[in-house]
């Protein structure tokens, strides 16, 4: 008995240990990311203004929703394909699509700005015209990164990650010092970012490729081949991308520039743990699920690990904020902070169910049900509108984003159970 209590207890730990292996990897290179910006956090709140965070968040989340639609998730095809023709075919096909959102989101901006367009003239010329820039570079970075995945090269993604956030920091807060305000944020990130991606390419040698005018035959069989990720995952992402994004430019839009500016605050904590550990944890899963999938037709083991996991490490901040966000904020960021603690304690619930669901969202990837998270997101979309167009204050809107979010997070996470055990069929 106690032989095959011993065999079991090994069986059990050899299949976990791999995965808790990388995630440790990952999550070293993760901690000196986040840290850094969270560090960083104190100063910059005390360098700039609400309303120039919040004219930055708009900005970075314009080029976050852009760098989805520019690399149309072909980078999470990648982790799929392994040979070398092929992700060098998706590399072709990123490029090209990155460089023409580029050129037609700078356009797009200075167009608007002509045109005298309120919500474009809140910004400034610098931030307008370094949006293509900022996607193009950030659509790049997120392939990159991807091939390390494919590869199992953690440890490299992870130091292309260290570096490009401690640029970034060190860069912003320079450029605050020098006075140069909000235009000093977004040429901070620019910089970074750049930064990064370099550091990235140099470490994980990826394909190089050349950029041309159209598509050519090898590009279009590569987008035909993986039609599900475009079709589907793409406006999803979008969506998922846009419903992150909207509470802030609907709150900037309804309670003016100061109330973006703390909203932000809040998301930006907020989000930390989730880019920190859950993003950790995910780029294992995706290659420890698809690994599972093709073996056993199912990835139900790997969603039992990363769920524990999540579970436990996302409960004790949730309760933190729940109790002590207000104190918190105001005494680490300074008392003119402390209503963005009043947010973050309303989206106490909602962190803990973001932080366990977004990592396991890959799950719909590997068992072809883009379609059922693509209908998904519609429905979130909406709700996030109506919660937010709803009269009232702004914590009364944060109040019902919250519970419906919360909400269709727990559908979610029974939709994503029942495809790790591939009980429905494919879309």
């Amino acid at each position: 008995m106690i032989q095959r209590l011993r065999r079991y207890l090994k069986q059990r730990l050899g299949h976990a240990a791999p995965f808790w292996r990388n995630v440790a990897t990952v999550l070293g290179g993760a901690v000196g990311a986040q840290a850094l910006p969270l560090l960083a956090a104190p100063l910059l709140t005390r360098l700039c203004t609400p309303d120039e965070l919040g004219a930055y968040s708009v900005w970075l989340g314009i080029i976050a929703i852009a760098a989805i639609g520019a690399t149309l998730r072909m980078e999470a095809a990648m982790i799929l394909d392994h040979e070398p023709e092929r992700q060098r075919a998706c590399f072709r096909v990123v490029f090209y699509s990155t460089s023409v959102t580029a050129v037609g989101l700078t356009l797009l901006a200075l167009a608007t700005r002509l045109a005298g367009l309120e919500a474009t003239a809140r910004l400034s010329w610098t931030a307008l015209l370094t949006m293509g820039t900022g996607a193009w570079l950030t659509g790049c970075m997120q392939t990159t990164l991807a091939f390390a995945t494919s590869h199992n090269a953690f440890g490299k993604a992870a130091r292309a990650k260290v570096a490009t956030a401690a640029v970034i920091v060190v860069s912003q807060l320079a450029l605050l010092y020098a006075g140069l305000g909000g235009i000093g944020l977004v040429l901070g990130h620019l910089i970074g970012t750049a930064v990064g991606y370099a550091t990235a390419r140099q470490l994980l040698c990826p394909p190089r490729v050349r950029i041309g005018w159209r598509l050519d035959n090898e590009q279009r069989e590569y987008l035909w081949r993986h039609q599900k990720f475009w079709r589907y995952s793409l406006p999803s992402n979008l969506l998922n991308g846009a419903v992150s994004q909207l509470p802030l430019f609907l709150i900037g839009m309804r309670h003016g520039a100061m109330a973006a500016g703390l909203y932000a605050l809040t998301q930006r904590v907020l989000s930390a743990p989730i880019s920190l550990l859950a993003a950790s944890v995910l780029e294992v899963f995706k290659r420890e699920s698809v690994r599972e999938f093709e073996e056993r037709g199912n990835c139900a083991r790997a969603y039992r690990h990363t769920f524990k996991a999540l579970t436990l490490l996302g409960a004790g901040p949730a309760l933190v904020l729940l109790l002590f966000a207000p104190f918190l904020f105001s005494l680490i960021f300074g008392e003119s902070w402390r209503s963005s603690g009043e947010l973050a304690r309303l989206m106490a619930p909602l962190f803990l169910l973001n932080f366990i669901a977004s990592p396991l969202s890959y799950v719909f990837f590997v068992a072809g049900r883009q379609k059922a998270d693509l209908w998904w997101q519609v429905i979130l979309f909406f709700m996030t509108l109506a919660a937010f167009l709803t009269p009232g204050g702004i914590a009364r809107n944060v109040l019902l984003y919250t519970a419906g979010y919360s909400i269709l997070y727990l559908v979610y996470l029974h939709m994503s159970w029942q495809c790790s055990r591939n009980v429905v069929a494919p879309a």
